[in-house]
């Protein structure tokens, strides 16, 4: 995996969720198309393709070099994004001591963004900077660290990001077993009737859509399974249309 910025069409489509607790049931799951993995040379067009496919939000990796491999994009790209478009600005900072910037991200235009437990020490304190920023707060799962240690924030997340592949390289293929640790975060999920979302990224592909979905995913994050595609813009609506058909069989 590379760090990436991705785009998801999250500001309409979150609007879409209804959450019965009761049943902990969602009328549709959403995709998140990453931009990063789009021809650089034609960022807009990207968008472009992204909202007419009929998404709603921007997802953003931002990679500092330290906590994951590579550098991306910082702040003053996600203000050109914000500029650019009226897209959902979901923001994944893969950063160390992401205490230091989140009010930054905030200004610039996230709308959401999710941290990693395992680069800093007080994540109460972040999820809380971020809230009160006006941003949702959501939480970040290397492949390696269980869904436990994030067990007593849980309350305090709008949305928990499973990865499903290592963060920062190339060949970030998905990760067998990775639907046990989305189903993980379902069952605590309905154990305390908590209205967290729960975002899957990393290596995720067509075939993988259903199960994921079954296991309990609600947004379900994919680049080059989308952009190295002949039409992207076709392939993309073919997922949405089919994340939100087996959100429905699978939930209701």
């Amino acid at each position: 995996m590379t760090c990436f910025i991705s785009l998801l069409d999250h500001r309409s489509a979150t609007r879409k969720f209804r959450w019965v607790r009761s049943a902990l049931t969602v009328l549709m799951a959403i995709i998140a198309p990453s931009l990063f993995a789009a021809d650089f040379a034609r960022l807009g067009e990207a968008l472009e393709i992204i909202k007419s496919a009929g998404a709603s939000v921007v997802h953003v990796d931002v990679c500092d070099g330290h906590f994951a491999p590579g550098i991306t994009a910082g702040q003053p790209v996600l203000e050109s994004l914000r500029r650019a478009t009226d897209l959902e600005l979901d923001v994944h900072l893969l950063i160390e001591r992401p205490e230091r910037f989140v009010a930054e991200f905030v200004k610039a235009g996230a709308d959401r963004i999710a941290v990693h437990p395992e680069a800093t020490t007080n994540l109460h304190r972040v999820l809380e900077m971020i809230r009160a920023s006006g941003a949702k707060a959501g939480a970040a799962l290397n492949p390696s660290t269980p869904v436990e240690a994030v067990t007593e924030s849980l309350g305090q997340l709008d949305f928990l990001t499973v990865l499903t592949a290592d963060p920062g390289l190339e060949d970030r293929g998905f990760i067998p077993g990775s639907e046990e640790k989305v189903r993980a975060a379902a069952r605590l999920r309905d154990e305390r009737r908590l209205n967290f979302a729960i975002q899957v990224e990393g290596g995720v592909t067509f075939e993988r859509v259903e199960n994921l979905i079954r296991a309990g995913a609600d947004i379900l994050v994919a680049g080059s399974a989308i952009f190295d595609n002949e039409n992207p813009k076709a392939r993309l609506t073919e997922w949405i249309r089919l994340a939100a058909t087996r959100a429905t069989e699978v939930r209701i």
